[in-house]
């Protein structure tokens, strides 16, 4: 591709807004009656989807809800808008937050699943207002801020697990 092609693409580009990248947050209702509703196989498609699409993020999931951010080109995070209404998986979708973002927060992850579990079951009540975890009733500010502290322990958790492990070296291997 020649250098006048190039940017001619690059500004068929910004005229779709591709440059602009976008974070939207949504909580919705799992669909226990969807034969197509496995958990693991929903996050298997969406990491290859995302990653080929430019789009990061994390997803909550406990069994009852998704509470889900993700980051991409608008038209990008758009055209999934679209797909997520549609999506029969789950339901009662509401959009918590979309606005422009100058640099992405989930920048590390094609899509991350963060657990709700009992080790950080107090951590996801005390961003709830009950005794239940209940996305529906938590502020934008308290999803944000809950997202970003699972998200925080499990960056832990895995930087002590990859430390664990190379330091379970062999006595008698070369570094």
């Amino acid at each position: 591709m020649g250098l006048a092609e190039l940017s001619e693409a690059n500004n068929a580009n910004m005229l779709h807004g591709e440059h602009i990248i976008l974070r939207l947050t949504y909580i919705s209702r799992y669909n226990n009656h969807n034969e197509n509703g496995e958990v693991t196989r929903i996050l298997t498609q969406a990491q290859q989807n995302n990653a080929r699409k430019g789009i990061t993020g994390a997803l909550v999931f406990n069994h009852n809800y998704f509470l889900q951010s993700i980051e991409g080109a608008r038209p990008m995070i758009n055209e999934l808008l679209r797909k997520l209404i549609k999506d029969d998986r789950h339901f009662s979708l509401q959009v918590i937050e979309c606005c422009e973002v100058e640099q992405r927060r989930w920048n590390k992850w094609s899509m991350k699943y963060l657990i709700p579990s009992e080790d950080n079951k107090e951590l996801a009540l005390k961003y709830s207002t009950g005794s239940q975890f209940n996305p529906y009733l938590m502020s934008t500010k308290q999803i944000m801020m809950l997202i970003d502290t699972l998200s925080t322990i499990q960056e832990q958790e895995e930087t002590e697990a990859n430390i664990a492990s190379k330091k379970k070296k062999s006595w008698f291997s070369i570094s």
